[in-house]
């Protein structure tokens, strides 16, 4: 007999319109980081590009749910894959999705997007890829003079942080699982359901996301990086959004609660999404809330909107893809089982698409719109090619 904690095991079907808005998302990353050398003023690989307000917005909205959902959509499967495989095949599958391409990526992608950093911006003598991998990226050469950053050695994880991020949340989902294992021993009983959450449900989980990251981002302001462990790649400002919709994607995977989520409660909070987005544009980049942080008044606000659009967007977007873009088809596969590559290897070919245009005199628009169109014609196609590596899908 199944115990109150531990619920049977199940197989969840295949969602196609899970899928598709995994691409979806996926699309907007590669968007996202286009957009960066030519929007905010945060640390980028091209740096001296003309900027433009809107881009600058673009980013800061896409930054208020678009990872979130993120893990919220690759925490759904969790449950049925621990159910299915145990515990231990459960943590072998994955340290090798999850492990291997962080491993590789920070030995061979990220270093050579530092090392392309290092030549053009920081002013040092050129030296050999190999020294620099020694000395600088991993700091075993010692700290230069009049370092320029963003860190000390050059080593990080680039938008990796993602999958180290997620691997540390299913690894944390594990040891619950085990803990709840042990500690319901001899209860029996089956597990209730939880409520499908209502607007004020949904209103509740806003201010406290909300009063979470405002305490958060007294400390760690937006943009914020801290190795956690020494290791773990960690933005605190976004870790209660993060946190909470991993936790609400276990929880959505356990209890079916994608499908009862009612309709009209979704659009309902994807129209408020969208309203809030267009006021964001109107009011523009340059408002006194926007990003801030510390113990001040447009810290709180922008904790608060940044929360709302962050629930707003992704219970939005979940009803409009369920509703609306279930569709399947082959090309429609191919594309969804491409996208954790795609992700994987995009931005080397964003940061050469911008350091091949740099210069040229382009608008910050133009310039955008021509990376990000070159990016998602190649990138697509190149991870169907890799997938067809032999071993490759296993990982990819």
């Amino acid at each position: 007999m199944y115990t109150s904690i531990e619920a049977p095991p199940t197989v969840r079907p295949r969602l196609a319109w899970l899928d598709n808005l995994r691409v979806a998302l996926t699309v907007l990353v590669v968007l996202h980081h286009a957009a960066q050398a030519y929007g905010p003023a945060d640390w980028w690989y091209v740096r001296g590009q003309p900027r433009n307000g809107a881009l600058a917005t673009l980013s800061a909205l896409d930054g208020a749910f678009f990872m979130s959902l993120f893990f919220f959509v690759s925490a759904v499967f969790v449950p049925g894959s621990y159910d299915r495989r145990g515990g231990w095949a459960f943590f072998r599958g994955r340290l090798v999705r999850l492990g291997i391409p962080l491993v590789i990526g920070a030995l061979t992608i990220v270093p050579g997007l530092m090392y392309a950093y290092y030549r053009h911006y920081r002013g040092y003598p050129p030296i050999s890829y190999p020294r620099y991998f020694i000395d600088v990226y991993l700091g075993l050469g010692g700290r230069p003079a009049n370092w320029s950053g963003p860190s000390w050695p050059d080593l990080q994880f680039a938008h990796l942080w993602f999958i180290q991020n997620l691997l540390a949340y299913s690894l944390l989902y594990l040891l619950c699982r085990q803990a709840a294992r042990l500690l319901s021993r001899g209860r029996g009983g089956a597990r209730p359901a939880l409520p499908v959450p209502g607007h004020r449900a949904l209103i509740l989980l806003t201010l406290a996301v909300a009063v979470a990251t405002y305490a958060i981002r007294l400390r760690y302001p937006l943009d914020t990086w801290v190795p956690v462990l020494g290791f773990l790649q960690v933005e605190p400002a976004r870790v209660p959004q993060y946190a909470t919709f991993f936790i609400l994607g276990v929880l959505a995977g356990r209890q079916g609660r994608l499908e009862r989520l009612p309709a009209r409660t979704g659009w309902i909070w994807l129209a408020g999404g969208l309203v809030g987005a267009a006021l964001l544009f109107a009011v523009g980049s340059e408002a006194p809330c926007f990003g801030a942080g510390g113990a001040t008044w447009p810290a709180a606000l922008w904790a608060l909107v940044d929360s709302a659009l962050c629930v707003a967007l992704c219970v939005g977007l979940l009803t409009l893809f369920r509703e609306t873009l279930g569709g399947s088809g082959p090309i429609r596969r191919e594309l969804a089982a491409g996208s954790y590559t795609v992700y994987i290897v995009h931005l080397p070919l964003v940061v050469v698409l911008q350091y091949a245009l740099a210069g040229r005199g382009l608008p910050p628009l133009a310039a955008w719109g021509l990376v990000s169109v070159a990016a998602l014609a190649v990138v697509f196609p190149l991870a169907a090619a890799l997938r067809r590596l032999p071993g490759a899908r296993r990982v990819l």
